[in-house]
């Protein structure tokens, strides 16, 4: 579908028109495509972005659902994909993602411009958990600038108590205090 705010290559214009209107100042790259540079960014902007990446079969989950809900001001460099789609699928040929073969259950998925993600709380949960020190500095900074998807989050591991690294996610959703205070944290963490 053609979008009046998203260029993708080659539905209108050739990946080496948008990449000279780039360097003329007029548009900016976006996602898997470009938008004007005087465009407003939004949460529908973003994940409008990512449909040659996603499609049908594919949510954004962790880092690339915290930079379209708004968890994280920029774009991840690889973006992190599940699967929604009941049957398995093989994964695209594509450099920039991470593909995560696991079904992503109904419930913890939210369609956003007729894209699917991970919810706010389930990918704050996610980035908690991890063993990736990025994704959980992300997780950090979000829960603290957030306090409605850090209770869903909290909600999501108290849900489900036997996900791996579950106490880490605890610990670390916890440790954020309304000033962001780190204290507990770290004495966690140590």
């Amino acid at each position: 579908m053609v979008s009046p705010f998203l260029f993708f290559p080659g539905e209108r214009l050739a990946l080496s028109e948008l990449s000279a209107a780039c360097l003329d100042g007029l548009l900016v790259p976006l996602g898997e495509g470009f938008m004007p540079a005087d465009a407003v960014e939004t949460a529908w902007m973003r994940a409008r972005s990512l449909v040659p990446l996603l499609g049908a079969r594919w949510a954004g989950v962790r880092l690339t659902a915290a930079w379209v809900h708004g968890g994280m001001p920029t774009e991840p460099m690889r973006h992190h994909l599940q699967r929604v789609a009941k049957t398995r699928t093989r994964a695209h040929h594509v450099t920039r993602a991470v593909f995560h073969d696991v079904r992503l259950p109904p419930a913890d998925t939210v369609s956003l411009a007729g894209i699917h993600f991970s919810t706010p709380g389930r990918s704050l949960a996610d980035l908690a958990r991890s063993q990736d020190e990025q994704q959980r500095a992300v997780a950090l900074a979000w829960a603290s600038s957030d306090p409605r998807t850090r209770r869903e989050a909290q909600a999501w591991l108290d849900r489900h108590p036997t996900f791996p690294h579950g106490r880490r996610g605890t610990a670390l959703l916890a440790s954020v205090t309304a000033d962001g205070d780190r204290e507990a944290y770290d004495e966690v963490t140590r």
